[in-house]
């Protein structure tokens, strides 16, 4: 049985994914030069974009995206049983793969990396270090979501084997 139920998992991304907002929308650069950002760059030779430096139109943009998938996964939370399990069970998978391959894309496409040519192409503000550590970061929580939610699973099921049996044993 996991520590952390997987719902109480996605309600804290939720609420990381409205923090980053505000600090988005507030100052960039904070988002920009943390730490685990730093890190993961430069550990995959990805640079820092400048556009993250000061608020602009693109850092306003990505701030509201942020806010509308927290707000809309805590929605998503707020429904019945049977319907969050449902959701969440197409969702997660499906963000895992999107996730698995922005990441994937902002490494292998880098100037110098396996793929990447000289070419200018509509991707390449896609490989820089902001968009690694946020694909990095949230694949990894994504996959624990999933983990988490198919070990809960696999345990209701056993419930309900046990309480079916138990009722066939009365009769």
């Amino acid at each position: 049985m996991a520590v952390v139920s997987a719902y109480t998992i996605i309600r804290a991304l939720a609420l990381f994914h409205v923090t980053l907002a505000v600090f988005v929308l507030r100052n960039p650069r904070m988002v920009a030069e943390q730490n685990i950002v730093f890190l993961l760059g430069e550990a995959m030779q990805l640079p820092t974009p400048r556009d993250f430096l000061r608020p602009s139109a693109a850092t306003g943009f990505i701030a509201v995206l942020l806010a509308l998938l927290g707000i809309s996964d805590l929605t998503a939370l707020s429904m019945s049983d049977e319907a969050v399990e449902a959701h969440w069970g197409t969702q997660t998978p499906v963000r895992l793969a999107f996730l698995f391959g922005l990441t994937g894309y902002a490494y292998a496409f880098k100037p110098g990396g396996v793929l990447g040519s000289t070419a200018r192409g509509a991707g390449d503000h896609l490989n820089n270090s902001v968009v690694f550590a946020f694909g990095f970061i949230e694949l990894t929580v994504w996959f624990w979501v999933f983990i988490t939610l198919r070990d809960e699973r696999r345990q209701r099921a056993i419930r309900l084997m046990e309480k079916r049996r138990a009722e066939q044993d009365m009769l």
